[in-house]
Order: C-alpha cells, then structure tokens, then sequence
C-alpha cells in the first residue's frame, strides 16, 4: 500500500502536469485567454479535490451502512466514477458559466470535454506513476515463481 508522502507526491504531480497540459489545451480548444483557462483549471481542480473527499467519505459511510463494508465490485466501481463525476459536474457548471459570462449548456460542452480529457489523462498518468514509482511489493510478488 502506498505511504502518506507517496500520495500526497501522487496528488501534486497529478494535478501540477495535469493543469500544464489543459490550461494550453483547453485555451486553444475553446478560444480562452490562457489566465481565463488557467483560473477554470485551477479552481476546478481544487474543487475536484475537495469534492474527491467529501463524496468518498460520504459513499464508503453510506457503503458501509447498506451493505456492512466498503468493498467495491467492477460495476459499483463504474456506478461510483459516474456518480463523482456527475457531482462534479453539477458544482462546477454554475461558476464556469458565470466566471466566463457563458450559457449553462456552453458550460456543459466545456465541462464534458475537460472531464473527458481528464479520465484519459488519469489512465495514463497513473500507469506512468506506478511505472516510475513502483512499490516495493511488487517487485517481491513478481520475482515469487508460479507453481
């Protein structure tokens, strides 16, 4: 399991290479100013991890209630990811809206296009993290021959 330091490691590269990669991205894409990019970027990523914490706190307690532990298959895996980004989504349409001076459904499109790139984004870096940070575990499950 990875340390404390590993994830809070884990969490700033995230979101530092993340948001050098949407504020240029995002900026040519919607035709934005670069600084307007950059405080949707910042502030969407800042709510995305108080959000983070609020809703898994929230689903593992209501997990917990319904079902007696917090164990999670494929499909409630999927129902959860859903589920956070929808939430997400729903908190950060309003401000993107008003901070850009833009209708809700043009803030939809642009919410959809970050998320979108965002789920790529996280697939990639975290296979690239456990790449470059591996634990040490790992390596002593794959050295263990198979009978």
């Amino acid at each position: 399991m990875r340390t404390t330091r590993d994830r809070i490691r884990h969490a700033i590269l995230f979101e530092v290479i993340g948001l050098a990669l949407v504020i240029p991205l995002g900026s040519t894409l919607f035709g934005l100013p670069a600084s307007d990019m950059g405080v949707i970027g910042v502030g969407s990523a800042l709510v995305a991890m108080a959000w983070n914490y609020v809703y898994n706190l929230g689903f593992d307690r209501a997990l917990q209630r319904l079902t007696g532990h917090t164990r999670k298959g494929l499909l409630l895996r999927v129902g959860h990811a859903v589920l956070f980004e929808a939430g997400l989504l729903v908190i950060l349409l309003p401000p993107i809206a008003w901070y850009l001076g833009i209708s809700l459904v043009e803030a939809l499109v642009m919410d959809l296009a970050i998320a979108g790139f965002y789920v790529a984004y996280a697939f990639l870096f975290n296979l690239a993290y456990d790449w470059a940070f591996p634990l040490r575990s790992w390596g002593a499950v794959a050295a263990e021959p198979t009978a």
